[in-house]
């Protein structure tokens, strides 16, 4: 399966470019919920924390 699925994206003009785009988008979402959490204060830290503990 995995052979005809790397034969069908050799032929495409560039393809190459697509793990390049998708690499981008997965830091710029990495880093952005980072500096969500980090800029988050104490006390909704503290509230989402307990969160599934509660009934």
């Amino acid at each position: 399966m995995l052979k005809f699925i790397k034969q069908n994206l050799e032929t495409i003009d560039g393809v190459s470019i697509y793990p390049i785009i998708s690499l981008v988008i997965f830091f710029t979402v990495f880093i952005g919920m980072l500096f969500i959490v980090f800029k988050m204060r104490k006390s909704k830290l503290d509230e989402l924390e307990k969160l599934p503990l509660e009934d």
